[in-house]
């Protein structure tokens, strides 16, 4: 049943893997999977307020590499979009510190920062991880120049 509601959310049918979902919560109220597609179908829902609680239940719960990795973007970027800066900061740094290789969380953190108006802190992350990862020449070229002034935006040179 898991596997259909998955693939209803994946086909846009949310509704429908919606209601699936919300059955298999309550006959499996302990598989950390079922809270974790719930909360992403509330998401892709629009509905981000009724997600959280899933979010963090199936964090709660334990969930496995991937998921959790999907649960914690998730959560965090919803926190984000409710306002909730602080919670969606947590949960963010959580994330880096959890899996520094996934330079996704970089930029939702980034995005949050943004947020709280640090805007030279958010400016920082993004152009690390553009010089890191772009593979356009003239980013490439000039890598030295952005990792340099990443964290320099406000200072002038006389």
């Amino acid at each position: 049943m898991l596997d259909k509601a998955i693939q209803l959310r994946e086909s846009g049918q949310y509704e429908e893997a919606k209601a699936l979902l919300l059955q298999l919560v309550k006959l499996d109220p302990n598989h950390s999977s079922v809270w974790y597609q719930c909360a992403w179908v509330h998401d892709a829902m629009g509905l981000e307020r009724e997600a959280v609680p899933y979010y963090k239940k199936a964090l709660e719960l334990g969930l496995p590499g991937e998921e959790r990795q999907g649960a914690l973007l998730g959560l965090g970027s919803t926190y984000r979009t409710l306002g909730m800066y602080e919670e969606a900061q947590s949960i963010f740094i959580e994330a880096i510190r959890e899996f520094p290789e996934r330079r996704e969380f970089q930029v939702f953190y980034a995005m949050v920062r943004f947020n709280q108006q640090a805007y030279c802190d958010a400016m920082e992350i993004l152009l690390k991880q553009l010089a890191e990862t772009s593979s356009d020449n003239g980013i490439q070229m000039y890598k030295k120049a952005i990792l340099f002034y990443s964290d320099k935006l406000e200072q002038t040179w006389d």
